[in-house]
């Protein structure tokens, strides 16, 4: 076999990035990178994240990018910042692409685009005559409009019809308005909805979902709730409960509390030791100081088991090079995704370049491709959910021989 032969049977990944100011400039250092990387393979796959700066030349890139690399699946979106194979992009006028060969992978695109949501959503017939997915399908991509997308629908609605397959993605957070943001869609561009892909066949993918969260005291069962509205731990207001807490906790751990108090939801309650990756994190969002209840950024039920959390730069520096190190075990990735909430960066590290510092610092430099989101998605406990304060990453190898033949 020649060695264009063995390097087209082979999965590659490539990356690039710009921040040249000019829209031009930047499309095309991108792709001089892209072509540089690739030198002539088929691009399969490619993924685009760009700042609202470029926006309205959003058309032009990506019918440019069919022009010149020819992908044969192309999404992204519009974002606040970015993220490359090095540097998190914050604040500035960028562009990040991650294109991929990705040789006997069958990757099937789709987009949401509907006013009957609940006739999409409930049905089983319309979900899947929407959403064709392959025999040995190993991951879905999700990219929202956050304003015209009832996203925790959809994510039910895969959950449902596609019981135990993964999906990773995230929440356009270029705008702030319905109709600001951009979706990319092969050689077109979209301002509402979902776009997304399936990926199938002879690969490997790890999915990480860094809640950057740890537990504190105890865990707990809620014994009376209204929605998102807990009334009673154990028979006991929360506030109450909480109160105890705060008593035991060190002098660094009541100063996080005071600004910012999560919960975590058990995935699986009958656990008997429950811990880091055992629970959904959700936001407090207020205490009532006259009954005792505790406000919720989620609806909980009656029965469930829930405990406190708290959340700081060193956790969540701590809990994603934790969820990385079994990495260390395997060949390098060929390629990452990685989707950010744009609550992390600088906002939450007094550094830059937070995440994916600590992905080079365990992983090594992977090409990859990722945004700040205004809310990510990714699998926890076997569903996908949506989540905020998160990194949900992606990577990709391919099949072992021993994995191919079982």
């Amino acid at each position: 076999m020649t060695d264009q032969k063995l390097r087209e049977a082979q999965m590659q990944f490539s990356s690039a990035s710009s921040i040249k100011p000019h829209f031009e400039d930047a499309i095309n250092e991108v792709i001089a990178q892209i072509e540089r990387q690739m030198q002539g393979l088929t691009i399969d796959f490619a993924q685009v994240f760009l700042t609202p700066h470029f926006r309205v030349a959003a058309p032009s890139l990506a019918k440019k990018l069919q022009a010149t690399l020819a992908p044969k699946v192309l999404i992204g979106c519009t974002a606040e910042s970015v993220i490359d194979r090095r540097h998190e992009i914050e604040q500035i006028p960028a562009i990040t692409l991650v294109a991929a060969h990705l040789p006997e992978i069958e990757i099937v695109p789709f987009k949401l685009q509907t006013m009957n949501w609940t006739e999409l959503l409930e049905k089983a017939e319309a979900f899947q005559k929407a959403i064709p997915v392959p025999d040995h399908t190993k991951l879905f991509v999700l990219l929202c409009d956050p304003f015209t997308t009832p996203v925790e629908q959809v994510l039910n609605a895969f959950n449902t019809f596609h019981p135990n397959l993964p999906m990773i993605g995230g929440l356009a957070s270029g705008s702030h308005r319905p109709g600001g943001n951009v979706l990319f869609f092969n050689d077109s561009v979209i301002n509402n909805g979902a776009v997304g892909v399936a990926f199938a066949g002879p690969l490997e993918v790890d999915i990480i979902v860094s809640q950057g969260c740890r537990p504190v005291g105890r865990p707990f069962t809620v014994t009376s709730v209204r929605e998102n509205v807990v009334q009673l731990l154990e028979g006991e207001a929360p506030l109450k409960h909480l109160q105890r807490l705060i008593s035991d906790l060190s002098s660094e751990d009541q100063d996080l509390l005071q600004h910012g108090l999560f919960i975590g939801r058990a995935i699986n309650p009958n656990e008997e030791t429950l811990g880091r990756g055992d629970f959904l994190i959700r936001g407090v969002m207020g205490l009532d100081r006259e009954n005792g209840a505790m406000i919720v950024n989620d609806h909980l039920s009656q029965g469930e088991k829930i405990q406190f959390h708290l959340r700081d730069a060193n956790t969540a520096a701590e809990d994603l090079e934790m969820m990385l190190t079994p990495q260390m075990l395997y060949d390098p990735p060929a390629g990452a995704f990685l989707f950010s909430c744009n609550g992390r960066g600088t906002r939450l590290f007094d550094y830059p370049d937070g995440d994916i510092s600590t992905l080079r610092k365990v992983v090594g430099e992977v090409n990859l491709a990722g945004f700040f989101c205004a809310g990510e998605i990714g699998p926890v406990g076997g569903k996908n959910f949506l989540h905020g304060h998160t990194a949900s990453l992606a990577l990709f190898r391919p099949m072992t021989i021993e994995e191919n033949l079982r």
